[in-house]
């Protein structure tokens, strides 16, 4: 709080109100979002806490309203609402669906308690005396004074059995998860653990003032660096599940795309035509693998009329040949069926390419080749990537190889 221009606290103050400015829509649409709903309660308080604590904002309510030390309450209870915040986005965020009952409980007790010390914390206020302003030195600075002493000492205490709550809820529950939601979580903990050593700073200098002894750098200096640092690695922990689940689906989308490349490029090639993708650089990679899906099943339905169930049932067979899973012998008895009737197609060249069966269009599905019998390929995504990623097996090259050949004897 020692920062005269107050730069410190309202570069992330306003960071944290451009991330809540993208929330907002969000909470919107779905206002009876729990979790949304906690979010944007802890940046709304963040905010407050960020703005309120700089010593130009402190300094202007005093002014404003004309009672010196005015601002002391609002930090205070600002504070005191992140506290009561952080633990009710723990608990929407640690329950699912089928605890929204508890979850929900667990929230009015905790909104209650904070909305208990916030009044508690004013009421003391008005009923003290702090008649010289102190901007940055008022906890150590009227730590004797009765009622004010006592509005700085619930404000510690309850910032820090929030903290202790708030560590072990997170621990709790690192322990049940993996990946990045673990990673965050000990992030969140261990920024609970730096806000512990805050208050045990805050407690400490206080302590010596009744003691006669001046410890104020503990409270000023080094209790004000570890709030910011705390507040940075918290936010942090926050930040990164969300952060690392979008990663993790833009991966899933991105090696779906290209697992899907040779299946989209074994139907282009033999119906001699481009499937185009409706994508460039800039397109998002959802809309490129929904548009590679859709080519694919376009193509398997351009060639369904051709593939064959006897071609299929052979591969099968020799599928199982191999060392293989049930799955990598059913891909594969696909795919040959498919190279198979994509070398039938290009040799009797349909008139209308765009066409299923009878000349009807539709999805991929059950197919009928001259009455013999109903082959169906998968249409599901992982069932085409299997698919796909046997294109390159040498049962499928042999079925390919030896179309191919029937092809040039005709």
């Amino acid at each position: 709080m020692n920062d005269p221009h107050g730069l410190a606290f309202y570069v992330p103050g306003t960071f944290l109100a451009l991330i809540l400015g993208t929330r907002i829509p969000a909470l919107w649409r779905h206002p009876q979002d729990r979790l949304l709903r906690s979010v944007c309660v802890l940046l709304t308080t963040s905010i407050g806490v960020f703005f309120s604590c700089a010593v130009p904002t402190m300094a202007a309510v005093n002014r404003l309203t004309g009672v010196p030390n005015a601002a002391a309450p609002i930090v205070y209870s600002l504070l005191t609402a992140f506290s009561g915040a952080n633990i009710l986005l723990i608990i929407h965020w640690s329950r699912g669906p089928d605890e929204a009952d508890r979850a929900a409980r667990w929230a009015r007790r905790c909104t209650a308690v904070t909305a208990v010390v916030i009044v508690a914390v004013n009421v003391l206020f008005l009923l003290g005396d702090a008649p010289v302003e102190r901007l940055t030195d008022l906890d150590t600075y009227y730590a004797s004074t009765p009622f004010i002493r006592e509005m700085i000492l619930l404000y510690l205490l309850a910032h820090t059995t929030a903290g202790v709550i708030g560590s072990l809820l997170c621990a709790r529950w690192a322990r049940e998860v993996h990946g990045g939601l673990r990673a965050g979580l000990a992030l969140i903990t261990l920024g609970y653990l730096l806000n512990l050593s805050y208050d045990v700073l805050k407690f400490s200098a206080i302590g010596a003032r009744w003691a006669h002894r001046d410890w104020d750098q503990l409270s000023t200096r080094y209790a004000a660096a570890l709030a910011s640092l705390s507040a940075l690695v918290a936010g942090l922990g926050f930040v990164l599940p969300l952060l690392s689940q979008r990663l993790a689906a833009y991966w899933d989308m991105r090696r779906r795309f290209y697992q899907l490349r040779p299946l989209w490029r074994e139907l282009r090639e033999a119906m001699h035509r481009s499937i185009d993708l409706a994508a460039g650089p800039c397109t998002s990679i959802e809309i490129r693998v929904t548009q590679l899906e859709s080519d694919i099943h376009d193509g398997i339905l351009a060639v369904s009329p051709h593939l064959d169930a006897r071609q299929r049932e052979r591969a099968l067979e020799e599928a199982r040949r191999s060392s293989r899973s049930a799955d990598d012998v059913v891909a594969i008895a696909d795919a040959a069926a498919l190279a198979h009737a994509v070398v039938v197609w290009g040799r009797e060249r349909p008139a209308d390419k765009d066409t299923g069966p009878a000349g009807l269009p539709g999805l991929p599905g059950p197919f009928r080749q001259n009455n013999r019998s109903v082959l169906r390929l998968p249409d599901h995504p992982a069932g085409l990537v299997r698919m796909s990623r046997a294109l390159s097996s040498d049962v499928v090259k042999s079925f390919r190889d030896a179309a191919a050949l029937e092809d040039s004897r005709r």
